[in-house]
């Protein structure tokens, strides 16, 4: 039998509860624990609530923070990839793929379509909302990096070079915020020696 929209509805709510178990490497500002996925999105949503006035274009706020908050659901399936993790990369697109057909594939078919089409904008990175998203999503976890003393960048070595290759297009969606994430947390490191400037 077929399920109803609502059954369908709260099967994808109740499997969206995975997303709380998936750990990710940014420790929390207390330096000891570290974030999982829903933390992530819902902070990054707070900040971008915040700080869409410093959007290089005019976004819709909406659509913006209901792409952060699914952007890594996929994860639930395909796990987390650590930013500086080369070896994981080669597969992501492929697995977090497969995570999107499962996942989304729970949801009545115009929720689905919907979603999944929210989750390909982020990941293309071409609009305004998926700029800023992918801004904000760079950003959030430097500002936490930088809160807990350079901690993660340390531990794992990071050089300066990494961090601006993965921020190549941070500045795409704010300029200003890309600005500010450069001078306040990504240059203090520099200086004491957490990030490694080679």
């Amino acid at each position: 039998m077929e399920k109803s929209r609502i059954d369908k509805q709260f099967e994808f709510c109740l499997e969206a509860d995975k997303e709380k178990f998936i750990k990710r490497q940014t420790y929390l500002s207390d330096g000891i624990n570290k974030e999982n996925d829903a933390e992530h999105a819902w902070h990054m949503a707070v900040m971008c609530i915040l700080l869409s006035e410093y959007a290089n274009d005019k976004i819709d706020l909406l659509k913006t923070v209901s792409m952060i908050l699914i952007h890594d659901i996929v994860e639930i399936d395909a796990g987390d990839t650590y930013a500086y993790d080369d070896e994981g990369k080669k597969t992501q697109r492929m697995r977090e793929e497969r995570a999107a057909d499962r996942i989304f594939g729970l949801l009545p078919d115009d929720q689905k379509d919907k979603l999944r089409a929210l989750w390909e904008e982020f990941e293309a990175g071409q609009t305004p909302e998926a700029k800023f998203a992918r801004t904000i999503d760079n950003i959030q976890p430097t500002m936490l990096n930088s809160a807990t003393d350079g901690k993660m960048w340390s531990e794992r070595n990071i050089k300066l070079r990494q961090i601006l290759s993965r921020n190549k297009n941070t500045s795409d969606g704010s300029k200003k915020l890309w600005d500010y994430s450069y001078h306040n947390f990504i240059l203090p490191n520099i200086v004491k020696g957490r990030i490694k400037d080679e």
